[in-house]
């Protein structure tokens, strides 16, 4: 197997350089993709003097978005298996043997890593769980799946899967459209448990109340209004 690692990065440069180097150590053949989103503090300057024939970098020239940044990395993928990865410290990279291997035991085309199935996790923001499991059970109610965290940031494809879709969305809306778009092609879709260090405004944390309503307006246009 030859994993690809997406990293969509927005002005994070006091986390990317501790998130590389624990993407770096797991012992996986790998290519790291970072996609620098129009940072403007530093991220960039650190990318460009990265000397690592492991990592691709894309620079894009005005921030949009973290679907856009996916979008812009899907076309330069090589890997079997392809990973999003936040540049955040939020989701620790040592659990990736556990978001691999239901696909590499033959059972899975798609794995999430779930919030909220028991794994460790920072108690923090106590409304950012409620429109989490409100957009989770939006989400299911359209796609008919069971998933306990839609809006996780951890998910794994296979690369035939995840090149079968067009991404449409540029911010957070992205979460929402893949996994309706998934749900719609039938792949086996399997959860589970991670660790998760959650942020809060103060340390950088960026979505907001407001992407909660994008993501209930992309639930609604990639679940009902789209093929």
């Amino acid at each position: 197997m030859f994993l690809s690692v997406i990293i969509p990065v927005y002005n994070e440069i006091e986390t990317l350089p501790e998130v590389i180097r624990k993407v770096i150590a797991t012992p996986y053949d790998k290519e790291i993709i970072v996609v620098d989103d129009g940072s403007i503090d530093g991220t960039r300057e650190y990318l460009k003097a990265l000397k690592d024939e492991r990592i691709k970098i894309i620079f894009h020239e005005k921030n949009m978005g973290k679907g856009g940044a996916i979008r812009s990395a899907t076309k330069n993928v090589e890997g079997d298996v392809v990973i999003i990865q936040d540049a955040d410290l939020e989701y620790d990279p040592k659990d990736y043997p556990k978001l691999l291997e239901p696909i590499l035991e033959g059972k899975a085309d798609v794995v999430y890593g779930s919030r909220f199935l028991g794994g460790p996790h920072r108690v923090l923001l106590f409304w950012h769980y409620v429109g989490n499991q409100i957009l989770t059970m939006m989400s299911n109610m359209c796609t008919d799946l069971n998933l306990s965290d839609m809006e996780t940031g951890y998910k794994v494809f296979k690369k035939e899967v995840l090149n079968g879709i067009e991404i449409q969305s540029n911010r957070f809306g992205f979460e929402p459209e893949i996994t309706a778009k998934i749900s719609k092609k039938g792949v086996r879709i399997y959860e589970v448990p991670i660790s998760y260090y959650g942020r809060n405004y103060n340390e950088g944390k960026k979505i907001t109340w407001k992407d909660g309503i994008k993501a209930i307006l992309a639930i609604i246009r990639f679940n009902i209004f789209s093929q």
